[in-house]
């Protein structure tokens, strides 16, 4: 799936991800997506499914259509009308497309993204087909694709983990090992500047990237249930967990990358790429910084623990898939596309285009994997619980004011705690109401 936060759209500048980040969730855009086949229930044609599709970028819309285009070859004669946006538009305007007649089946996001617009009653209930197709999916995925009433909205189709990544070929050279904790994390750092590289490439300029290491700070000091509340508004950030979180993150900056608000992720990702740095926290699409003769030697490792009562049971993979309308014009024939979508074979077609994600379905066939989405089947499969990204697992209007402008002013100042988070708990009071 194309990702509109980290990765999907680095030609956008931050003003326009944050608008996306506003609009994408529900808050009201001008106009609307049209849907090609008049759906919520308007008595469409029983052999016409509609399916709205944000993959706007040549290559991974060849690759949804030619898996669509297998799904009518054996459906039964039922014919599929997509209607693609561009993606930015697609969600810039997703709350009036949902709240008008939107396509039968339609691309989305997992967990609050997709609990936003269930709890508003305007996607269809999932939970019948997950009596089918749950055994194909982890629990933590099943979580994820679960709304506020505790029924499912959502199939997942791809995912992608973020993690600690690094060079092979450097580390091997170096004599280099994975820490295991927060002290051999430091101690290997340490021992990366002593050898005269960068421990930690970092970048902040487009606001978002302080977020993935916020996330992972907080889910393996705090536990992933104090994480999620917090995001929801249901905990303090002026609770002394989360100061932990920014004493442990101040502990850390001496060896990231300095100057990070003047960068972006693709320089920082380059620095990986030209073994100027040591690791780099993010996404698994930092390889599309790296020329293919190098993807293999692109390797991570989850951020490693600090907790030993939560471990490393927390990864996360922000999660692309499919929802239903609330009404749709084929019922029958919607069920059976979004069915389709959740079986292993359309999504493995489609990762041949996107080789930074993986299947989200357990029984897809990974033989034709690179190395890097081995490792990362394996770091999701095994993980006790998955969160989105902070931007995808908050309210929009906190993610593009108060975390991201208190990330900066965290690392602009890392003295300041105190104030920091005393704006973020202001703003989130406002918000959270």
């Amino acid at each position: 799936m194309v990702r509109y936060t980290p990765g999907s759209t680095p030609q956008l500048g931050r003003r326009a991800m944050l608008r996306i980040m506003l609009a994408g969730a529900g808050v009201a855009a001008t106009g609307g997506l049209v849907a090609c086949g008049g759906g919520s229930g308007s008595g469409g044609d029983s052999k016409v499914v509609t399916f709205g599709n944000n993959l706007s970028d040549q290559v991974p819309k060849d690759a949804i259509t030619a898996a669509i285009k297998a799904f009518e070859g054996s459906s039964g004669g039922l014919s599929v009308t997509i209607n693609t946006k561009q993606h930015e538009q697609y969600q810039e305007q997703i709350n009036n497309y949902l709240q008008g007649k939107p396509d039968d089946v339609l691309a989305w996001f997992a967990g609050y993204r997709m609990r936003f617009f269930a709890d508003q009653g305007l996607t269809g209930d999932l939970t019948d087909l997950w009596g089918k197709i749950g055994g194909n999916y982890s629990d933590a995925l099943k979580q994820a694709s679960t709304g506020s009433d505790g029924k499912q909205y959502f199939v997942p189709f791809t995912q992608y983990p973020w993690g600690m990544f690094y060079r092979k070929s450097l580390w091997a050279e170096r004599g280099y090992t994975a820490p295991k904790n927060l002290d051999e994390l430091v101690a290997l750092a340490t021992k990366m500047k002593a050898d005269g590289l960068i421990p930690i490439a970092f970048a902040q300029k487009q606001g978002w990237p302080g977020m993935g290491t916020f996330d992972q700070l907080n889910f393996r000091i705090n536990g992933y249930q104090f994480h999620v509340d917090l995001l929801a508004g249901k905990e303090d950030w002026q609770d002394k967990r989360v100061k932990d979180v920014f004493d442990t993150w101040k502990r850390l900056l001496p060896f990231h990358q300095e100057n990070a608000l003047g960068r972006e992720w693709q320089e920082a990702a380059q620095s990986l790429q030209q073994k100027k740095s040591g690791m780099y926290l993010l996404g698994a699409f930092v390889g599309q910084q790296f020329p293919d003769a190098e993807k293999e030697d692109l390797d991570f490792f989850p951020f490693p623990e600090i907790n030993p009562q939560h471990g490393t049971d927390t990864v996360e993979a922000p999660i692309d898939g499919y929802m239903m309308a609330k009404k749709p014009s084929n019922p029958d024939g919607a069920a059976k596309l979004v069915e389709y979508l959740a079986s292993p074979e359309p999504q493995v077609a489609y990762l041949k285009a996107d080789p930074t994600a993986v299947a989200t379905n357990k029984n897809a066939d990974t033989s034709g994997y690179n190395s890097l989405q081995k490792k990362a089947a394996e770091v999701i499969k095994n993980a006790k619980h998955i969160t989105q990204f902070l931007d995808r697992d908050t309210d929009p209007g906190f993610a593009s004011e108060a975390a991201t402008n208190g990330l900066i002013e965290f690392i602009k100042d890392p003295n300041n705690i105190d104030s920091v988070l005393k704006g973020m708990a202001d703003q989130a009071k406002n918000i959270f109401k």
